[in-house]
């Protein structure tokens, strides 16, 4: 339940996080119950280099929290029989299956490819254990970009995706390119893009109006720019940066723009075992079985930030372990925030954050526009706006 207290201390936190000398241009930060939206605040501005103020319904670029609603429509075709998590890939996207193993560079700084033991499956591909990496975290797809002309998956093409593995599937974690592939998994299965399908599937059924990976004129009236953070800690607006508005691929692992509004509805819907406001999402042994960890013994790691522009080392509670579901990291035990373990959460580039505490029946949204991953300030003032929720709730079961 809402208290009066909780919005004071979190309306003071987001207007001290986007004030002083180091700061975030703006935030936008809700939270839900399995009811309705109990927090909903903005402080700051869209751009430092305009004087329009963030609102509650400034869209942003949500990067990698895409990743969850594209395994929610994985979800929804496995529920009607149309996909197996166990099949190999390749029996739905050929070209999957052209893919070698890297075994780092020869002498001439080439790389060493060999064929794979074994199929990619889309389990794996949810999971992030079939091969795939980011240049931004990973040396050898960076040296891959540096010298043999691979393309960013900012471009959203079928080129960026056409990685080598870096592992057999199957025999590690990395986080990765692994749920565009699995996008394009559900595009074959469906004969529709993406896009498509999640607005049909589960936008409007939730109630979703300001999502999609084309910005609608309205949409983009109301967009945060994504600011720079520099050594000295100043922030520059990046006005031209805009992920391609037509794309070749829609990428399911980062393509969206959307409201926090918006994804508030669909945090919502997972804590209400798959129901949305307009109608029935996922199943409700679908979403049990999607928040178990389903890496085994396996743990994530932490996130190196090899471009330094991009992302700083990245990890959520260092130090305690953590696993992931589909498609989610989950932690292992109780977090320093209050968020207990078996709770589901990720984030994306330009410093967005969310966490769904189905044990609760509670979840946020934490919104900034701000390059490099893990910026300080951003994920400070997260920390800090999770622990504020959890500590009302403590107050509020006491009382």
């Amino acid at each position: 339940m809402m208290t009066e207290k909780l919005k004071k201390t979190l309306d003071a936190l987001l207007t001290r996080v986007t004030s002083g000398s180091l700061r975030v241009p703006g935030i936008v930060a809700m939270v839900t119950d399995r009811c309705g939206t109990i927090y909903e605040g903005a402080s700051g501005k869209r751009s430092l280099a305009g004087d329009a103020d963030m609102t509650t319904d400034s869209v942003f670029a949500i990067f990698s929290t895409t990743k969850a609603i594209t395994g929610t429509a994985v979800l929804q075709l496995v529920e009607e029989g149309r996909l197996d998590l166990d099949a190999p890939t390749k029996a739905y996207v050929p070209e999957i299956g052209k893919l070698q193993v890297i075994e780092g560079f020869d002498q001439a700084g080439n790389p060493k490819l060999r064929a794979p033991k074994r199929d990619i499956t889309t389990r794996m591909l949810m999971l992030h254990t079939a091969g795939f990496g980011y240049d931004f975290f990973n040396k050898t797809y960076n040296q891959l970009a540096q010298e043999h002309g691979q393309p960013s998956v900012i471009t959203a093409s079928m080129a960026s995706l056409k990685t080598p593995l870096l592992f057999d599937p199957g025999d590690d974690w990395e986080y990765g390119t692994n749920m565009d592939w699995a996008g394009l998994v559900v595009e074959a299965i469906t004969g529709k893009r993406l896009g498509e399908v999640m607005q049909e599937r589960i936008f409007a059924p939730l109630g979703m109006t300001d999502t999609a990976f084309t910005m609608t004129p309205s949409m983009r009236s109301r967009l945060a720019v994504v600011h720079q953070r520099n050594a000295d800690g100043t922030l520059t607006p990046q006005a031209d940066f805009e992920l391609p508005q037509n794309p070749e691929v829609h990428m399911g692992g980062h393509g969206l723009y959307s409201t926090v509004g918006d994804y508030i509805r669909f945090i919502r819907m997972w804590l209400n075992d798959g129901q949305g406001e307009h109608g029935r999402v996922l199943k409700h042994d679908t979403v049990l079985a999607a928040e178990r960890n389903g890496l085994g013994d396996k743990k994530i790691r932490m996130l190196p930030g090899v471009i330094p522009s991009l992302s700083n080392d990245a990890e959520f509670f260092p130090g305690l372990p953590k696993s992931w579901a589909l498609t989610f990291m989950v932690n292992d035990v109780d977090a320093p925030t209050g968020r207990p373990a078996g709770a589901l959460g990720w984030a994306g580039l330009a410093n967005t954050f969310f966490w769904i505490d189905r044990k609760n029946s509670i979840g946020g949204y934490w919104a900034t526009q701000i390059l490099p991953f893990a910026d300080p300030i951003s994920f400070t003032g997260y920390m800090g706006f999770e622990t504020a929720v959890y500590r009302n709730l403590k107050g509020t079961a006491a009382g």
